[in-house]
């Protein structure tokens, strides 16, 4: 599902460049449930933007589900985002002024679903994820677990390649962070490539695999 090989990336800072990442190695298999675990300024952020077409490396090779992402266009990598990658972030990132309906169709109406479609196809989802009698609701009304779900009820819709998750549990007390682990098992049992971004030692340790990443290198664990 994801080949990186020999990923580099780096920032200027003043009239040198300030390297990030240092010849990335990393491959995900389809189905596998990944934590990319490591502190403020590892470099795990950086990954995370370049494994979900947010940034661009300076060098390497990535294929994501068999698109060669090195050699697509912007235009192109906006595509990518929408159809192969669901976003799950820390902050939910919902809409306040739109209910959770509202919410969750989003990525579907991008694709050109009209709503009446897009709210039909999102149904089971929404269902699957315990928000049936939340629909009505702004985000504001909820929960933070609650919220976490609806964001990833969103990241869910398109049936995207992989679901990509940035501290899913940072704004969360511990009872819904628990909540939110057994739910991304329970995805992860039905099919889905998970991997997770995370500082916690804790919380990587729900995935099946964690890979440490330490001053812009990966190590397995």
């Amino acid at each position: 599902m994801i080949r990186m090989k020999g990923i580099n990336k780096g920032y200027m800072l003043g009239e040198e460049k300030l390297p990030i990442l240092k010849n990335i190695d990393f491959s995900v298999e389809k189905g596998e449930y990944v934590a990319i675990l490591g502190p403020s300024g590892s470099g795990k952020t950086t990954l995370m933007n370049i494994i979900g077409c947010m940034d661009e490396m300076d060098s390497g090779k990535y294929y994501l589900d068999g698109v060669a992402v090195h050699e697509t266009s912007q235009d192109g990598l906006t595509d990518i985002r929408n159809k192969k990658i669901g976003f799950i972030f820390q902050n939910y990132q919902l809409i306040p002024t739109y209910n959770i309906l509202q919410n969750i169709v989003m990525p579907l109406l991008v694709r050109g679903m009209t709503y009446q479609e897009a709210e039909a196809a999102c149904m089971n989802t929404i269902h699957l994820l315990g928000l049936t009698d939340r629909i009505a609701h702004k985000p504001s009304e909820l929960s933070g677990g609650q919220k976490q779900r609806v964001s990833i009820a969103r990241a869910l819709v398109g049936q995207p390649a992989i679901l990509l998750a940035d501290e899913p549990t940072g704004a969360l007390d511990q009872s819904s962070g628990r909540d939110v682990l057994k739910l991304f098992r329970e995805l992860n049992e039905l099919g889905n490539t998970i991997v997770m971004i995370t500082h916690d030692l804790e919380v990587a340790k729900s995935a099946k695999r964690i890979v440490r990443i330490v001053d812009g290198q990966l190590f397995e664990e």
